[in-house]
């Protein structure tokens, strides 16, 4: 765990960053339909794609700026390279990541402390596994440092199981045994989550589906369907269009459209982004 100084000093006033509904008509860029076409991959900043699977930066900027203010403090318990991070440092959040391998977690403090930082905010990174008791004990300590122990947003990426094999380790997601393991050992990840979220927030889940056994696997609606066991509300199914993140996905375009239409399947190019909220 980098420490930061637990000071922080109140932003300027710029009002930018925030969402403010007497200006609603202003917001543009803010998306509030279902459908999420987003296009390319923002790499402005230190914003990289060489860790396999990590979400566009656009993904966490909507969530970030709809649902929370400056000040607030957003939870990524799987943060890969920081993408989630960085944005909230742009954007006058505070923030912490989990990220299971120390490497990857390693570089991302290194990417997140190229961004740009306006409003002085924490940035940290933990190392552990998002599915175990001792990692949120260790989150919650951290969050207790710096206030009362929670965060306002949580945003939850994880392995689309086994479609891309992020490490060797066994803890990691991408290698659970089996399918009904990969949805176990995801509850527990909602189950921590749910506890580390404030009451009345929300919590943002970016998942995908894959293939396995010759049939289309539901696994977003699955994952969702273990967010709302554990007591999240539904409040959002959002359907994003996946460019240039190819590996593990829309693959190569020409040997997939053979494929399909040799298989009878249709070929990967969306994603799901589910908003979920904690009631009191």
């Amino acid at each position: 765990m980098q420490e930061y100084p637990p000071e922080w000093l109140p932003p300027p006033s710029d009002t930018d960053v925030d969402l403010h509904l007497s200006r609603w008509r202003e917001y543009e860029d803010i998306i509030t339909d279902s459908l999420w076409l987003l296009g390319a991959r923002d790499r402005s900043g230190p914003h990289t794609a060489e860790y396999w699977g990590n979400f566009i930066p656009q993904i966490p900027n909507q969530i970030v700026r709809r649902f929370t203010t400056r000040g607030d403090t957003v939870l990524d318990l799987f943060s890969g390279l920081g993408t989630t991070l960085i944005e909230c440092r742009r954007l006058g959040r505070h923030s912490l990541g989990v990220e299971l391998n120390p490497a990857v977690a390693a570089r991302s403090l290194e990417l997140v402390a190229l961004a740009e930082d306006p409003f002085r905010v924490r940035s940290d990174v933990c190392v552990g596994d998002s599915t175990s008791s001792e990692t949120t004990r260790v989150v919650r300590q951290t969050l207790e440092r710096h206030g009362d122990g929670y965060a306002d947003c949580v945003l939850l990426h994880p392995p689309y199981h086994d479609i891309i094999r992020f490490s060797e380790d066994p803890r990691d997601l991408s290698n659970a045994a089996s399918h009904q393991e990969f949805l176990r050992r995801f509850r527990d990840v909602v189950r921590n989550a749910r506890g580390l979220l404030r009451s009345g927030r929300h919590l943002a889940l970016v998942i995908g589906d894959r293939y396995g056994g010759g049939e289309w696997v539901p696994l977003g609606f699955e994952c969702m369907q273990v967010c709302r066991e554990e007591g999240l509300r539904l409040k959002a199914i959002n359907v994003k269009d996946i460019q240039g993140n190819e590996r593990g996905k829309g693959k190569n375009t020409n040997i997939w459209r053979y494929r399909a239409l040799k298989q009878g399947l249709y070929i990967f190019r969306h994603e799901y982004v589910m908003l979920f909220r904690k009631e009191g």
